[in-house]
């Protein structure tokens, strides 16, 4: 039979309950015996209390850890945001370039003048309502006019000395030179007859308005960009509109929907496209409505380029979606030569470029006859990618 070795009595008054907590026994060598365990009441020792030995304390084996190596968090940290950032760069790339309609093919135009320094855009805005409701088409006073014209033209050059944009007025006196047609491929000899510049785009599109361009000019055109009615006013919207100056006496045209006080002020995208299509309300006609043009496009760009636009993704991708959507661009174009156009045209408010209208020397039938001396030179000086001090009308 075991035998149980018991403790020695407790003094009197103090039962197993009364005043501490008796030793308890352990169980060695087949017996209990009172040597070997300390349960730690009766000294106050309590766990993780500094220079015990149970947890917690410096002889504890869990709390042997080593100190976080901070150098090689902020290196993972690093490479992963690094990673991150070129994943959405890649993705966004491609997103965009798949949006990008390439409709226009330039290698059907013929008898191309040689290509200069720097680059040459040629940037026509459309009257195109393809797309649009009845109740947009209303709302946006474009009418419901078959086909599609040019409401606007513009030759914007990039390189060394700073972007020039030139406007070329749609009423421009132009020769229709012998032409490959777009569609049936059959040449048309030119008969030496005169029209205005929209005509061109009338008649075959955007390969007869380079042809026709190019040909009066003398200037190679390396990329073409279209935006419709519907593409202008969605851009302007997804940027929350446009801050631009209405000059003295305001401006009103019930033709384009323009109601404007004079002053600054925010425009939306209805409100825009009537800015930029008012003809009637300006005593220059033409030529005052493209320096309208120019001077809104500039500020549309500046504005896009905000911080508050690029770096807020829910501003910036509605914003190139709403305009790579309804771009029309040539079949060579890509989204560097989209960024490089967009820089320029912000260039050129920035104070780093020139606007200026085509120089006109006089009229002819009601069209606007360019002056020839004034284009040659600088047609040279866009060639040779110099400034340019040519001044338009």
């Amino acid at each position: 039979m075991r035998q149980v070795r018991r403790g020695p009595a407790a003094p009197p008054g103090q039962g197993a309950y009364g005043g501490g907590v008796p030793q308890q026994q352990s169980y060695v060598n087949g017996g209990y015996t009172d040597d070997g365990y300390d349960s730690g009441y009766n000294t106050g020792q309590v766990y993780g209390s500094p220079g015990g030995g149970g947890p917690g304390g410096p002889d504890d084996p869990y709390d042997q850890r080593p100190r976080p190596n901070w150098r090689r968090r902020i290196k993972w940290t690093a490479i992963t945001l690094v990673t991150l950032f070129v994943v959405v760069s890649v993705g966004t790339y491609f997103w965009a370039d798949s949006k990008l309609n390439r409709d226009v093919d330039l290698s059907k135009v013929i008898d191309r003048p040689e290509a200069g320094e720097g680059t040459n855009y040629l940037i026509v805005g459309s009257d195109s309502r393809a797309g649009m409701s009845a109740e947009e088409k209303k709302e946006l006073h474009t009418g419901s006019a078959e086909g599609k014209r040019t409401d606007s033209m513009m030759v914007l050059h990039t390189g060394d000395n700073g972007p020039t944009l030139i406007s070329l007025p749609r009423d421009s006196d132009v020769e229709i030179p012998t032409f490959v047609g777009s569609e049936s491929g059959k040449t048309y000899e030119g008969t030496g007859r005169h029209v205005k510049l929209n005509a061109a785009y009338a008649e075959d599109g955007p390969e007869l308005l380079v042809r026709t361009v190019e040909a009066n000019m003398g200037l190679h055109i390396d990329h073409y960009v279209e935006i419709g009615f519907a593409g202008f006013a969605n851009i302007v919207d997804s940027v929350g509109g446009v801050e631009i100056e209405i000059p003295k006496g305001g401006m009103k045209d019930t033709k384009s929907g323009a109601d404007f006080e004079a002053g600054k002020q925010t425009l939306n995208g209805e409100q825009a496209l009537a800015f930029v299509r008012t003809r009637y309300a300006l005593a220059g006609s033409d030529l005052d409505r493209t320096k309208n043009q120019q001077k809104f496009l500039a500020a549309l760009a500046n504005q896009t380029a905000t911080p508050s636009t690029v770096l807020n993704p829910f501003k910036l991708y509605p914003t190139m979606g709403a305009g790579l959507d309804t771009l029309i661009v040539d079949k060579d174009m890509g989204l560097f030569d989209l960024a490089d156009m967009f820089w320029a045209m912000k260039g050129v408010t920035g104070g780093d470029g020139k606007s200026m209208n085509m120089p006109i020397s006089g009229s002819s039938g009601g069209n606007l006859v360019w002056d020839e001396a004034k284009v040659k030179t600088l047609v040279s000086q866009l060639n040779n990618d110099e400034t340019v001090t040519v001044s338009g009308n």
